[in-house]
């Protein structure tokens, strides 16, 4: 089963107050694993100011669209972590090789 999402079948998700990211097309993996980091900053940085609107009461936030967006941040963070255990898996395993 291949879950991969290509550029094609990806979400595009734009929330109020952010603007949309140009295309980092072009710049291989390091400009693919940073605009990654920067979604799921991003991310997480809307979960919590959503948790602190719902903290203080404020009625245009849901409880529901927090708890989503929390466990969405928390995906991605996750998601990161383990792209991060391979990376230095595989720098580890080089580094171990015989030359």
């Amino acid at each position: 089963m291949d879950l991969r999402l290509t550029p094609t079948t990806m979400p595009v998700t734009v929330r109020p107050g952010m603007a949309a990211k140009p295309s980092v097309a072009g710049q291989g993996f390091p400009g693919e694993f940073k605009a990654a980091l920067q979604s799921v900053s991003e991310a997480q940085n809307f979960a919590s100011t959503l948790q602190k609107q719902v903290q203080m009461e404020n009625p245009k936030v849901s409880l529901e669209e927090t708890m989503v967006a929390i466990q969405k941040a928390q995906i991605g963070f996750q998601a990161t972590l383990h792209v991060r255990n391979r990376m230095v898996q595989a720098y580890s395993d080089i580094m171990n090789m015989q030359v």
